[in-house]
């Protein structure tokens, strides 16, 4: 078991070296966030406003006086998590509903593929926002309508995979030997087709990261006052002089959502060697 991670470290390329180390150091720094910073990252005035970055605030003060390496660390811990959670929410859902259909094709296969296309016919960041704007600012809410947007990606791929693999062999002999359907699928066709879709779910998480920014930077995210990357970036827009009020959430952006791209690239590069 300990040899592992280091099978893993040898067997994957540069690229998913460098994106898992990335993704380490981000997944560390929001533990940290979750359970210290340096100043309360909620409460304005623990500076003069707009100090540049310094000894005393690493990343200077907002216009508010408030520590901007606090709230972004207390930031790293909210958008990563909510990353996390929307795509693993996002991955067992359309990963089931995909399966299904796959499998047993019939109008059960029309229904979900319906649905899905009705769901593809929108741009999915329009979408989110619709809906994030619909029923309220929230983390409940925003990771459920991030999901849910990011299914059909999951459910094709998926669907795509058991269903070109339900006719092999072992599948009919998985059937012989008194395996129900269910039986079949759970045990035999799903865990054979889980590495494209790992592999997708990694490259998918860095657009996920962007949405929930997105969401953050318009105003209809989780709750305002709370520190999310993309509503720090909306409170610094309108103080181009004092940049790092914006600059350390952009780049906390920028390194989790290039974390789980290079992950994801390098899992597929791994694949078609």
């Amino acid at each position: 078991m300990s040899a592992a991670p280091g099978r893993w470290w040898r067997h994957h390329p540069m690229s998913a070296r460098l994106g898992a180390a990335l993704m380490l150091l981000l997944l560390v720094a929001a533990l940290v966030g979750r359970l210290w910073t340096p100043y309360d990252p909620n409460t304005p005035g623990v500076g003069d406003p707009f100090l540049a970055p310094g000894a005393r605030h690493w990343f200077g003060t907002d216009q508010a006086g408030a520590d901007v390496f606090s709230m972004t660390l207390a930031a790293t811990a909210t958008d990563v998590w909510l990353t996390v959670v929307a795509v693993a929410l996002a991955f067992a859902i359309g990963g089931v509903l995909g399966a299904v259909a796959g499998y047993w094709g019939g109008w059960t296969d029309w229904l979900i593929m319906r649905v899905t296309e009705v769901l593809q016919s929108f741009p999915a960041l329009l979408l989110a926002m619709l809906l994030v704007a619909a029923l309220g600012n929230g983390l409940v809410n925003v990771i459920v309508v991030v999901a849910f947007v990011g299914l059909p990606g999951y459910l094709r791929l998926i669907r795509a995979e058991v269903k070109a693999r339900r006719g092999w062999e072992f599948a009919d002999a998985a059937i012989l030997a008194g395996n129900s359907g269910a039986g079949v699928l759970a045990r035999h066709l799903v865990p054979n087709s889980l590495t494209p879709l790992v592999s997708y779910a990694a490259v998918n998480a860095a657009w996920v990261a962007i949405v929930v920014s997105s969401l953050g930077f318009i105003g209809v995210g989780i709750e305002p006052g709370s520190p999310e990357w993309g509503s720090m970036i909306a409170g610094g827009r309108d103080f181009p002089d004092e940049y790092w009020i914006s600059l350390f959430p952009g780049l906390g952006i920028l390194l989790l959502s290039t974390a789980f791209y290079l992950v994801g690239d390098g899992i597929v590069d791994r694949d078609e060697r």
